[in-house]
């Protein structure tokens, strides 16, 4: 009998169909401090899809947490199900067909989780089993894929699948503040979804082996990215320590490092970067950190560029984007890499 690998099978992506030019956003919400719109003109996003109602007589989206938590769920039933469709059509899969569920999302709460919506709305099987990854931030995505490869590692010719749902138009705050002004600049809304099986070497498929993951916590950088509870717009606000760029540069090599050692591979064989598009800072300082090249984060720098920050789906993203490049060869390495709270880097190795 052959060996079986873990490997991501397909992937596909969705966004809402509303999609707003970054240099508009300002105008929209008549933003009349320069230092905000200063924000909105760096040139490094172009625009973003976004859940957003029409503004009121003062330029400012109202909406309470209630609504909010409601157009989370809205817009996950909207996008979940079209990323799911796209990547198994691409897996010549049904919904039927999927064994196992992991969904991750940040921005906003629910109980029962995204995974039994989806499975309500989308007909999965009753015994399809699933989990649920909340409030782990833009890292989460990879800490999804670890336990769907570890469970397709259980479960030879088995399907999981994992599902990256963000709706991070759902925790904006409109209160003309540096700080909300930030995240309010940086993020999108989108989803995408990847199927993982375990499965022989197939000559005629390059389905990347996923050979490991390393994680690595910055605990003295615990608060730099957080979710606080605004008394005074009734609403969680998310906060961005200024610095964090730098921190997640200065520690990133240790994870990549780590992982790289434990399987004699040095970072100039690696063919394939998928970095989290966290922001044009955070972009630079792993660049500098982990000596990569523009061309190394192209899909990153593009996805940020066309979708803003999309969180946990972000480096799915990117690599649908290199996926549709056609460069890949067998016997290529690729590393995944996606940062967020805790402060976290979660990092993964593939092999073509």
């Amino acid at each position: 009998m052959s060996t079986v690998h873990p490997r991501i099978v397909s992937v596909g992506t969705a966004n809402p169909p509303r999609y707003y030019k970054q240099a508009d956003l300002p105008d929209l919400f008549m933003i009349k401090d320069k230092r905000l719109r200063s924000l909105f003109t760096s040139g490094h996003i172009d625009g973003r899809h976004l859940y957003l109602p029409d503004p009121d007589a003062h330029g400012i989206p109202t909406e309470s947490q209630g609504q909010l938590l409601h157009k989370h769920l809205r817009g996950s039933m909207e996008i979940g199900p079209q990323a799911i469709r796209q990547a198994l059509e691409h897996a010549e899969l049904h919904v039927t067909d999927v064994d196992y569920l992991v969904v991750t999302t940040t921005t906003g709460f629910l109980a029962p989780g995204l995974s039994a919506h989806l499975m309500n709305e989308m007909g999965f099987r009753s015994n399809c089993g699933r989990a649920d990854v909340v409030g782990m931030g833009c890292n989460a995505g990879l800490n999804g894929l670890n336990p769907a490869t570890h469970w397709a590692m259980a479960n030879p010719g088995k399907n999981a699948l994992l599902v990256c749902i963000e709706v991070c138009s759902a925790a904006y705050v409109f209160d003309n503040t540096i700080e909300t002004g930030i995240v309010n600049s940086l993020f999108g809304d989108g989803a995408a979804a990847a199927v993982i099986r375990a499965e022989p070497a197939d000559a005629g498929k390059l389905a990347p082996v996923v050979l490991d993951f390393e994680s690595h916590v910055i605990l003295p950088a615990l608060q730099a990215m957080r979710f606080d509870w605004d008394d005074s717009a009734g609403k969680f606000s998310f906060f961005l320590a200024r610095d964090i760029p730098y921190v997640i540069g200065e520690h990133a090599e240790t994870p990549v490092d780590r992982l790289l050692s434990r399987h004699q591979i040095k970072r100039r064989h690696i063919a394939h970067w998928l970095v989290h598009s966290g922001g044009k800072k955070v972009i630079d300082a792993l660049k500098y950190n982990l000596g990569l090249t523009t061309w190394d984060v192209r899909h990153t720098v593009s996805v940020l560029h066309d979708f803003g920050n999309l969180s946990s789906a972000s480096f799915l993203f990117s690599y649908q984007r290199l996926l549709n490049e056609a460069r890949i060869r067998r016997g290529d390495y690729g590393v995944m890499i996606t940062m967020g709270p805790g402060t976290t880097i979660e990092t993964a190795l593939l092999h073509w």
